[in-house]
């Protein structure tokens, strides 16, 4: 009796969200899936496999992605991950994705598959939509083949930016309109982004390939949201406030709908650009006919929603599930520009040489050959901070150190000091990861952190004038 074939594995980072649950389900038959969350899980009826990881750390991303025949990637870090955490949600992307990527190259990963945002005609994108793109380039950067699919705002219950405008539906009486609702959109089902998520997978004629999917419907914001009171079965009158700004928006937004600052802000800069879709090539290659909008948003109406993951920040709370004090982590990241025909290696080596001048009559930093760091205040002998060099794990385009001692950081917590190359190779990313201070938190925020943010400003001037 001849055994079935092994199922291939698809990897979903991102699956714990409402678009990666409803993929595993789709894909559940044809593969064996496995789930990506930054929680342990156990499995359920369409994961097979759960694997907790952090992928703001690459060997984390490389357990990850071990048996991985192909990789979707739902992955977006617009919310804060540490209870500090210095520097932009695109420069936080932008190490997930390059971690990603590094790990599905290490695994052998055939495709992965990427959501992203559609992009519109004119050059210059909000934060948030350049972000987006430069997702994609990073993804694409190890020579696996990727397959992007381009939406706008995905309808579906539980979706972050859906619930936003539901709610704001639901919870005015009347609607204050400013003038970026006057913007085209054509947002989409997320039933249709499944669909076609899970028909590319796999798919050898879509590697490589960027398709924009959206509703057969364009249609301005305040339109849609009056389709939304509609079907509610609520009356919205809608009052034109042409000198509403775009921070006043993301105030109002805010407030009313309950998402964080940090989520509301870049969607909300992104919704003075029409995002419409080019083409509708990969309905036809899949024969499906795209759900007209109405429908769309009856079925996410319908379904019941509590408050979105994405709402809930993962640096949010700190307290575990035993009730045990959680520690106060930091995460800080510059990004800077490296000069011609230099890499990451250049860049360390250039800290280590730079640190004891820069830092001269106030920190004394001793370097050992292999680059090691120690940090003393100046007439004391007692380590502020160790920063020791990981050969085995540093390449010429990515650099590691793990802060390994001084009495600034406590040593049941390792935390990592890195430099790596990302998108052109002459963008640096420099970034510590998990660091736990021992300082109490009102007094680390107010001198080691300044500090730190200082040192690392004043590394992006020396490095632009190297």
């Amino acid at each position: 009796m001849s055994m079935p074939p092994e199922r291939a594995t698809v990897v979903i980072g991102g699956g714990s969200g409402f678009v990666g649950q409803a993929l595993a389900a789709s894909l559940s038959s044809r593969f064996r899936i496995v789930g990506l969350s930054r929680s342990e899980r156990a499995p359920d009826a369409h994961v097979e496999e759960w694997r907790k990881a952090d992928l703001f750390n690459l060997r984390d991303a490389e357990r990850a992605l071990v048996g991985a025949k192909y990789a979707v990637y739902l992955v977006h870090s617009m919310l804060p991950s540490a209870r500090l955490t210095q520097g932009t949600f695109e420069d936080l992307d932008l190490i997930c994705a390059d971690n990603f990527a590094r790990a599905a190259k290490k695994a052998g990963v055939e495709q992965i598959v990427f959501l992203g945002g559609i992009l519109p005609a004119r050059r210059d994108l909000s934060p948030h939509l350049a972000s987006r793109l430069e997702v994609e380039k990073t993804l694409a950067r190890y020579d696996v083949p990727v397959t992007v699919l381009r939406a706008g705002l995905v309808i579906g219950g539980g979706g972050s930016s859906f619930e936003m405008l539901a709610r704001l539906v639901r919870r005015l009486p009347f609607m204050i309109v400013p003038e970026w609702t006057r913007t085209k959109t054509q947002p989409v089902g997320v039933d249709d982004v499944v669909a076609l998520l899970s028909f590319v997978v796999g798919n050898a004629a879509c590697f490589g390939e960027t398709y924009d999917v959206g509703a057969p419907e364009q249609l301005e914001y305040r339109s849609l949201m009056g389709m939304c009171a509609e079907l509610l079965g609520l009356s919205r009158p809608m009052l034109s406030v042409p000198v509403f700004t775009p921070g006043l928006s993301r105030l109002w937004v805010s407030l009313v709908t309950g998402a964080p600052k940090d989520l509301v802000a870049p969607l909300v800069e992104s919704l003075r650009y029409e995002m419409l879709a080019d083409d509708a090539r990969l309905f036809a290659m899949a024969g499906l006919t795209p759900t007209p909008l109405r429908v769309a948003m009856q079925r996410a109406l319908a379904e019941h929603s509590d408050t979105p993951r994405a709402y809930k920040s993962p640096a949010a709370g700190n307290r575990g599930k035993s009730g045990q004090k959680r520690p106060s982590f930091v995460r800080s990241v510059q990004r800077m520009t490296l000069p011609k025909e230099r890499d990451a290696q250049w860049a360390a080596e250039e800290y280590v040489r730079w640190l004891p001048r820069a830092l001269r009559g106030l920190v004394r930093v001793d370097v050992a050959e292999n680059r090691s760091c120690t940090f003393f205040l100046v007439l004391f002998h007692i380590p502020l901070l160790v920063l020791t060099y990981v050969p085995d794990r540093s390449t010429a385009d990515r650099q590691l150190f793990f802060v390994t001692g001084g009495v600034l950081s406590r040593p049941d917590f390792r935390g990592r000091f890195e430099l790596r190359q990302v998108l052109d190779q002459r963008t640096l990313i420099t970034a510590i990861h998990d660091f736990a201070p021992r300082l109490p938190w009102f007094i680390y925020v107010a001198t080691q952190a300044k500090f730190h943010a200082w040192v690392m400003a004043a590394f992006r001037r020396h490095v632009a004038r190297s």
